[in-house]
């Protein structure tokens, strides 16, 4: 699966994007999260508080306990504020 990091979500992962094999036992976008964050210290600090993570699936806002499915691309990013 394709995982895209947007702003300061990109900036404490060290990346943009990548490719990842994702675990059979990972089956929604928190569990996702939970498994990127377990990878690292600057992982595990862009997923510390989930309330200030928003994420799409193929382009498309979901919630948290939105099932991956066959998805072929996720991205985080922080909340958008216009202005």
């Amino acid at each position: 699966m394709k995982v895209m990091y947007f702003a300061w979500v990109r900036q404490r992962t060290g990346t943009g994007e990548e490719m990842i094999d994702v675990p059979a036992d990972v089956t929604t976008v928190a569990d996702l999260a939970a498994h990127l964050a377990s990878r690292d210290e600057g992982y595990a600090a862009a997923f510390a508080d989930m309330r200030v993570i928003r994420a799409a699936l193929d382009q498309e806002h979901v919630a948290l306990d939105h099932p991956l499915g066959d998805a072929r691309e996720i991205a985080f990013f922080p909340p958008v504020t216009g202005g």
